[in-house]
């Protein structure tokens, strides 16, 4: 599966795997804001690594989460979905939206092959200081460069460069951000 192959879903390691990620996850998301500690807890528990001032909005769902990476100052809003079946990672100093969804699964084009029940998974990495719009869909194997900005209800099918704004359905690039200043080109 972490090698971009087919894999079955249905292995009863991964399963076991992904039953131990819905228990934590609905700990967590029956958490309030005043528990703190508890959230922190369960999230060491969830997620592969995190940094610090890691605030994740319940409800949260993921596949598997020991395959999520965070770096520090994070935040997620509300109803966000990662389906970890591959490394999933998210620098620092990033933010969601409410509804973003980021998927590294993905199944066989050929419909023979999706037949058989097997899926593919692809890493997605975002960049640092990265802010996804909310409804956002990100896709499998997509990488978000540093300091770029995916706007409300886009769906990212292909990499993005750092330092841009890109929206849309396909996601585009619509501007490029020049030092402080927005600047189209």
């Amino acid at each position: 599966m972490l090698a971009g192959e087919l894999y079955v879903a249905s292995d009863s390691e991964l399963t076991a795997l992904r039953v131990r990620a819905r228990r934590l996850l609905r700990d967590y998301n029956a958490t309030d804001t005043e528990d703190a500690v508890g959230r922190t807890t369960l999230l060491e528990a969830l997620l592969a690594e995190h940094g610090e001032n890691v605030w994740i909005e319940p409800p949260f769902f993921c596949d598997y989460g020991s395959h999520i990476h965070l770096g520090s100052h994070i935040y997620f809003n509300f109803n966000c979905v990662i389906l970890d079946c591959n490394v999933v990672r998210i620098g620092d100093g990033s933010m969601l939206g409410p509804a973003v969804q980021i998927s590294a699964a993905t199944h066989p084009v050929d419909p023979a092959a999706r037949a058989t029940g097997a899926e593919l998974a692809y890493p997605v990495i975002i960049g640092r200081n990265v802010w996804i719009g909310a409804a956002a869909i990100i896709g499998p194997g997509v990488t978000i460069g540093d300091d770029t900005t995916i706007g409300a209800g886009s769906v990212v099918t292909k990499d993005v460069p750092a330092g841009v704004v890109a929206a849309g359905n396909p996601a585009r690039v619509i501007q490029h951000l020049d030092g402080d200043r927005d600047s189209a080109k």
